[in-house]
């Protein structure tokens, strides 16, 4: 089935584009300074420029009080594009030049409370030179509001969470541990990948660009999550669930079979339709996934609903992205809409190819498309030791 959207990427950015220069028109002052006091979310954030070293520092927007919502995607589903895109440029980002060894010391320590705080944390920032309100959109790049490098920083008001603050402490426990721990504990994943990102864990603490260690802590947990799969049943039938926002389509089908997880995304690119995709068996995935870190944030979100229901199944996840998703975001929006869609009532398949009927009927790419792009059936026609006993 052919969608057609009402108005192109550069439409959509334009407007969203036009939206925020009104609003910087009455605000503006606000982030052309050399010095910012607010609240942070709280958030902290590595670049990677530069690597090894690296600009750090925290992030925060010129207002005082819970502005927890600007940086905490779990709670972002339902929200806009343009709201999230708004979110991020109304967070100024302070930045100190730091070797990524470099997890000692009163700013990088400083750092680490603003990271386990449980609520926003009153910032001062002051900078060597006057932030600049930042007046455009871009369909490459996720958005960033102004950057400025700090002069001094301080900050008051925060409250360590406690599971946090003992895995902090705790120099003999490994930094994979740390995170399967605060998972387990019902801490956020956004906030352990910041956490992750400033040093916070392990034996040899290392500073992680942010982009790193979101892919990493999505790969640790969802490696984990997998390993408890391989030990249950097999799903009892083939279900189909789907879920779309931010111009992204998802649709997950699960079916009876030993663990193979495949994703496969297809993006729009004027009049042609691009594809990417990566697959993995119960021996896991062996190298850097084609599509990058959406792989893990989408394995994940499927793990975890199979280690819910203590169930096993193959897994075929299909994102078509569509001409409205204008502006990237990061790849929590894709974790977070497997969990959505994982929510929702399935639709009970008669077999795999009806499933794949289903999935694909809503979409802009056929079934035999989708599934000539990627290695699910050739991975499924592949005979294992079991099949012979």
């Amino acid at each position: 089935m052919r969608i057609s959207s009402n108005f192109s990427s550069s439409e959509i950015r334009e407007r969203i584009q036009n939206s925020w220069q009104e609003y910087l028109s009455k605000y503006g002052n606000l982030f052309a300074s050399d010095s910012i006091n607010g609240s942070s979310p709280p958030s902290v954030f590595v670049g990677s420029y530069g690597y090894p070293k690296v600009g750090v520092g925290p992030m925060l927007p010129p207002i005082h009080g819970d502005t927890s919502l600007l940086d905490n995607p779990e709670q972002w589903i339902g929200k806009s594009l343009e709201e999230i895109v708004n979110f991020r440029l109304n967070l100024v980002r302070g930045v100190q030049k730091l070797s990524i060894e470099k997890t000692e010391g009163r700013f990088i320590e400083n750092l680490h409370e603003v990271a386990m705080s449980s609520r926003s944390i009153d910032s001062d920032l002051q900078f060597h030179k006057t932030t600049f309100p930042v007046t455009t959109i871009d369909g490459e790049s996720p958005p960033f509001g102004p950057i400025g490098d700090i002069k001094s920083a301080k900050f008051s008001g925060g409250r360590a969470e406690k599971s946090i603050e003992r895995a902090y402490y705790d120099h003999d426990l490994m930094a994979q541990d740390a995170v399967l721990t605060l998972y387990n504990s019902g801490i956020e994943i956004s906030k352990i990948q910041k956490c992750f990102s400033v040093g916070m864990f392990g034996k040899e603490r290392r500073l992680v660009p942010t982009k790193w260690s979101i892919t990493a802590t999505d790969d640790i947990i969802s490696k984990s999550l997998v390993s408890e799969v391989l030990e249950f049943d097999l799903i009892d039938s083939c279900r189909v669930f789907s879920h779309d926002h931010l111009g992204n389509m998802f649709s997950v089908i699960l079916f009876p079979h030993r663990w193979i997880f495949e994703m496969q995304e297809a993006w729009h690119d004027g009049n042609s339709i691009g594809f990417g995709s990566d697959s993995e068996d119960a021996k896991g995935i062996d190298h850097p996934p084609a599509i990058a870190g959406a792989y893990f944030a989408a394995k994940l979100g499927v793990a975890e609903y199979l280690v819910e229901k203590k169930i096993q199944a193959s897994v075929l996840v299909l994102r078509e992205i569509r001409p409205e998703y204008a502006v990237p975001v990061g790849v929590w929006q894709i974790r977070e809409a497997i969990r959505a869609a994982l929510k929702k009532e399935p639709y009970i398949a008669e077999s795999f190819d009806d499933g794949a009927n289903f999935a694909s009927k809503r979409m802009s790419v056929s079934k035999s498309e989708w599934l000539s792009k990627g290695r699910l059936l050739k991975m499924l026609k592949q005979k294992s030791i079991s099949d012979f006993f």
